[in-house]
């Protein structure tokens, strides 16, 4: 029993950290593939025939795994899902990217850079709006979210407008004329070209939360994350085409690519950008929310400062630093936050006498899962959940005691990896105020012993 809790703790302390690992690979992706695309770009990429081209190389990438990995799992298609992926792929493989890139042109990439920072803001918001995400503006967790995100957001301003001394590091080489180094080559647009450029660009971010969210609900119904990011894609495909056609007509030009450096930026943004981006930040909405995957967006900034500093010799100066800094201190007022909200949960689910052996269930409005034992016998709404629940699970030795439910479970483990068909007994007490109820929530696909009581 004290290796299987080990095993345990250690499972559950993996799975915390991948969240933070899956987050951590979205921005890693997102710089190098906001310098690989701005070179291509200048080299004379389309907007528009990019955001075709990469989606069809992420529906060929990872077709084939979601035809062969979730052939049992996929869900049934239905209208209301369909139109969700069909809406899906306007907002983030169409509009976003034609609109960021096309007002990146109108303006500068500085200025377009700095604009995408206000994602985190917008994602929250419409999250609060959407119910996605918990805020109690009296307590203190919620308002260090609200705080993290406007710090974050500052500091990613701070690194794009304020420069300051230069730092003089090894390997780069710093230049004594500092007050006019500008982070990006600048440049001089018409003021109507930058009013419709900044439009644009603050139009794709609206775009790219409002995706954010439509995912998080579409995955509800969906959940067949690689199938859902291949439909995605070759719906972006077809819908990106359309608009190509109607927006470039009779610039048959723009469609070809030779092996160069545009062939390499739609590769790499189609097979990071779009298929693994939207794959690994549907893993990550299931467990933390669409708000803790852009909390983190203005990381990139830094990681793009970091290795441009390293590859191409670019210099550091305060301002950067300055607003790393801050943006260290946003993120961890949001993790904190974040980490107050499955504490505050945990501890409720302990009160009422709730098991939670998958945080990601789906409950009804009192935050219990549909499926429960109830006097030996398991309830739930849907007969499949029914016939599992009476397959995996068995409840005996109740007793009615004072003033508590007595009682054992033991859940039958045997094909939850890394636990060779063993099986647990748990020993509690129940302080739900129906005495003779005991509520085991999940679907039987993870072990949880933290939520079992610390009674093994």
């Amino acid at each position: 029993m004290k290796e299987l809790i080990w095993r345990d703790r250690w499972s559950r302390f993996v799975d915390g950290g991948k969240p933070y690992l899956g987050v951590l690979f979205l921005q890693l992706g997102y710089a190098f593939n906001g310098i690989i695309v701005k070179s291509a770009l200048n080299k004379g990429l389309n907007p528009c025939t990019f955001s075709v081209y990469r989606n069809i190389y992420a529906v060929i990438v990872f077709g084939p795994f979601a035809l062969y990995f979730e052939r049992k799992l996929r869900p049934h298609m239905t209208l209301s899902v369909f139109l969700k992926i069909m809406l899906l792929a306007q907002l983030e493989p169409v509009m976003d990217q034609i609109l960021y890139y096309t007002g990146m042109k109108y303006t500068t990439a500085t200025f377009a850079i700095a604009m995408c920072n206000i994602l985190p803001a917008l994602t929250f918001f419409m999250a609060w709006i959407f119910r996605l995400e918990k805020v109690n503006i009296r307590r203190l967790h919620s308002q260090g979210k609200i705080i993290g995100t406007l710090v974050t957001v500052g500091g990613a301003m701070v690194m794009t407008f304020i420069n300051g001394p230069p730092i003089p590091l090894p390997w780069t080489k710093v230049t004594r004329v500092h007050h006019h180094h500008h982070p990006l080559p600048p440049a001089t647009p018409s003021s109507d070209h930058h009013f419709k450029g900044a439009l644009m660009i603050t139009a794709g971010c609206v775009f790219w939360a409002g995706f954010y969210i439509l995912q998080a609900v579409t995955l509800k119904k969906y959940p067949a994350q690689l199938s859902l990011t291949t439909l995605i894609c070759m719906m972006g495909a077809l819908q990106g085409s359309v608009m190509t056609l109607v927006i470039e007509k009779g610039k048959k030009g723009i469609w070809s690519i030779n092996w160069d450096t545009k062939l390499f930026a739609t590769l790499y943004s189609g097979i990071v950008r779009s298929g693994a981006s939207y794959y690994i930040s549907g893993l990550v909405m299931k467990k933390k929310g669409p708000f803790f995957v852009t909390a983190f967006n203005p990381l990139g900034m830094v990681i793009v400062v970091i290795v441009s500093s390293f590859t191409l010799g670019e210099q550091m100066d305060l301002g950067r630093v300055i607003g790393a800094l801050i943006i260290v201190l946003g993120l961890y007022l949001i993790i904190w936050g974040k980490s107050k909200d499955s504490t505050l949960s945990d501890s409720r689910n302990d009160e009422l006498g709730i098991v939670d052996l998958n945080p990601t269930q789906e409950k009804n409005h009192n935050g219990i899962s549909k499926s429960e034992i109830v006097d030996g016998e398991a309830s739930t709404d849907e007969s499949r959940d029914k016939d599992r629940v009476r397959e995996r699970c068995k409840v005996d030795e109740i007793d009615i005691g004072r003033p508590h439910l007595h009682y054992r479970v033991v859940i039958d483990v045997g094909d939850v990896k890394g636990y060779n068909q063993e099986r647990i007994v748990i020993d509690g007490i129940s302080t739900y105020k129906d005495k003779d109820r005991i509520n085991i929530c999940g679907d039987w696909n993870r072990l949880s012993l933290k939520q079992l009581w610390k009674t093994c």
